[in-house]
Formats: structure tokens, sequence, C-alpha cells
């Protein structure tokens, strides 16, 4: 019998992606807030993340999660990201904890270290540079759904401490699907092809961790994230590489 994972905000890219390239490996239970568009080809369940008896039934029976739904701005103010990225992660964690989930993987993003970029030290020329980053460093977000991001990392690490649920944030970088930015230099450093994003998250779904931090990018050249935390710990082994699409 093939595992039950429950795969929340299913129609961001992300959860587009996953879908694509490992739909007939598991039994997928698909969530989101928004009702599907026509080319949107699987069964799902619309509720919101807040809905804690949606959520319940949806998290029963399951075996994993990877958990993508929230605000995905930027921008997004305090009130949103408090409700529908850290209310929201919380009430899944305590679902998932209820219903004896064995694996929560959290998309968290590069975005929850991003003021890191703003060190006077981020030159990776100069030795004293913070980078690359490799995901045992501290947080340092650099906006509001950063923040809620790192929250979402701190929340998973007591659930992980308290219950024992085996948990996994994941600093996505740039899935910007299958070829980087061409003029956008941060882009391509930390840009997650679709391929790669598919065998990353297959690897967060069979490996055995308890928790963890690693980072969801593509093998660039001159990356701002090591990968070896994420090869070590996953057994992920990119094939794209950024510097291969730019001329």
């Amino acid at each position: 019998m093939k595992e039950v994972v429950l795969l929340t905000g299913a129609l961001g890219n992300v959860g587009r992606t996953i879908l694509s390239h490992l739909y007939d490996q598991y039994t997928w239970r698909l969530l989101d807030n928004q009702s599907p568009d026509s080319d949107f080809p699987y069964d799902l369940i619309v509720a919101d993340i807040l809905n804690t008896t949606a959520v319940k039934e949806a998290v029963e029976g399951a075996s994993a999660i990877i958990h993508l739904a929230g605000n995905p701005q930027t921008s997004a103010s305090w009130n949103s990201v408090l409700r529908n990225n850290i209310e929201g992660t919380q009430i899944l964690l305590e679902a998932a904890v209820n219903s004896n989930v064995e694996k929560f993987i959290f998309a968290s993003s590069n975005h929850a270290v991003g003021h890191y970029e703003t060190d006077p030290n981020s030159d990776s020329s100069n030795l004293d540079s913070p980078f690359p980053l490799d995901g045992t460093e501290l947080p340092r977000p650099g906006n509001l759904y950063g923040a809620s991001k790192a929250i979402g990392e701190i929340l998973g690490r007591y659930y992980h401490d308290e219950h024992g649920i085996s948990v996994l944030c994941v600093r996505i970088g740039n899935l910007n699907g299958d070829a980087p930015p061409v003029d956008y230099a941060r882009g391509q450093s930390m840009w997650l092809s679709n391929r790669d994003c598919g065998h990353l998250f297959d690897r967060c779904l069979q490996a055995d961790y308890g928790y963890e931090i690693v980072y969801g990018v593509s093998d660039n050249d001159g990356s701002y994230y090591s990968l070896d935390r994420t090869r070590d710990i996953l057994g992920y082994f990119p094939k794209d590489n950024s510097a291969e699409h730019i001329s």
C-alpha cells in the first residue's frame, strides 16, 4: 500500500510541481483554501488551514504531511502571516501529533535568513562571510513573511522535542521552472529546478531524521547555500545548475 501524504497548499507552484513528479508514487490527500482551476486534474479538499475540524479530518490516517499552505507574499502584513502562516502551522502540527503522523515536512524559505545578505561581511570572497549558509545558523529574516517561517521552524522544534514527531524544515530557494532567471543573480544562486524539486520532496518523504533544517536549491555555482547537510541527511543529489543556463 502506498504511503498516505497530506499536501497543504496544493494549488501553489511548489505543490503542483511536487504532484507533477510524484503523484503516482504516493496516495495523496490534497488541501487548499481555493477551488481548483480547470487544469488541476486531482481531487482536492477545499478548506482553510485555520479550520480545525477540516484540518483534523484531512490529517486523519496520513503518515506524512508536506505543509506548503500560507501567505507566500514577502510584503504580507503581520496580521496575515500571524493567522495564515503561524497559527495555521501550529493547528496542523497539533493535529499531526494527535493523529500520530510520523513526518512533518515544513516549507520554510530563504527569506527566513534574508538579512544575512545585508551583513557587511556577506561577500563570498571575504573569509568572514557567513556564506554559504547550511541550516545550522540562527534565523535572520528579511521580512515578516521570513519571520513567520522562522517561527514555523521553532514550532517544529517544539513539537519534535515535546512529542517526538519527525520534523524537517526545508528553506526553499527560487522555484522558477526549468530555467533560472536570466538577469537576477540572487535568483540564480538559489534556483530550484522542477525536477530537483520533485527529487527533493521525494527524499524528504523517504529519509529518516529527527528534527532538521536544510536548504532546498539546485546544485548552483556560487550558491548562498550549502547542500552538504541536505545530501547527508536526505540523500538529495540535484542534477541541475543555474550556471549551465546562463551564457
